[in-house]
């Protein structure tokens, strides 16, 4: 029987968003109002306002309340 080979596969947009889903957790938990506003959710995710598109959501895609 062949051993078996220690390959490690990474999907890195995969691990960026855990990342980015960390950041805002941490954010969260250190914020005493009931959730993040918009405002603090860009600067931890480091967005511009300027980036927002004008329905509010990433390219065009309308927010959901």
């Amino acid at each position: 029987m062949a051993p078996l080979s220690m390959t490690t596969v990474q999907d890195h947009v995969a691990l960026a968003e855990i990342e980015l889903c960390g950041e805002l957790m941490i954010a969260a938990s250190a914020t005493e109002a009931e959730r993040l506003s918009p405002d603090r959710i860009d600067e931890v995710l480091k967005v511009s306002a300027a980036a927002r598109t004008p329905s509010g959501g990433p390219s065009g895609t309308p927010l959901t309340p």
